[in-house]
């Protein structure tokens, strides 16, 4: 490995440094995606039976919105409700979203970082191939051949290009993965948060009587 990161020179290292970034971020999306910091099951159900007749205390909120992500979003809509019972229904629905949206840009963190370096690698395997072939025709001098030199521009050349390809193709199935793991868990949250919603709406009309 060592003999073949010498052959092909000084641009890739930029190429190493991109697939062990892309390696930690793969890594952390994995842990971080998981269905029980997101949405855990019957958390919904937990929620609505906790507030059936009235809002919790602040202690069970609290609990609520370290639970998870549908959690902070639930949890938001018993401390707007508790700040404000007489809300109406669009401020307490813009509350809810604000919350949502929150949430959203946490679930979509690194992915864009994912997604340059799946964009970036082959380019940079690109650059480093274009200094290989500079390498081989400025080091031939008119009417002679140095085989040696020859042989280390072509390496360059070529390994530079494998290796943005080979670290561009996992970054780009897994930034593909990701997405539509985190798109199908914003669906599944939005469908939870309106329904939770209809629950604060009928809990504020019982709570007016």
């Amino acid at each position: 490995m060592l003999s073949i990161i010498q052959a092909a020179g000084w641009p890739i290292w930029p190429l190493l440094a991109c697939s062990v970034v892309a390696l930690a971020l793969v890594i952390e999306r994995f842990f971080s995606l998981r269905k029980q910091f997101i949405a855990p099951d019957g958390l919904l159900d937990q929620a609505i039976s906790a507030s059936q007749k009235s809002l919790p205390s602040a202690e069970i909120t609290n609990q609520l919105k370290e639970n998870s992500a549908l959690g902070k979003i639930l949890a938001r809509g018993w401390q707007t409700l508790f700040a404000h019972p007489t809300i109406d229904d669009a401020d307490l629905r813009s509350s809810m979203e604000v919350a949502g949206r929150e949430v959203a840009h946490s679930l979509e963190k690194h992915l864009v970082a994912l997604g340059t370096i799946a964009s970036a690698a082959p380019l940079l395997g690109l650059l480093g191939t274009v200094i290989g072939m500079i390498d081989i025709f400025g080091a031939q001098a008119p009417g002679t051949t140095n085989p040696a030199q020859l042989a280390q521009g072509i390496s360059m050349a070529l390994y530079n290009t494998a290796f943005g390809l080979i670290i561009a193709i996992p970054a780009l199935m897994f930034w593909r993965y990701f997405r539509g793991r985190v798109d199908s868990y914003l669906l599944e949250l939005e469908a939870s948060s309106e329904q939770f919603l209809r629950h604060l709406m009928v809990l504020r009309g019982s709570m007016k009587r």
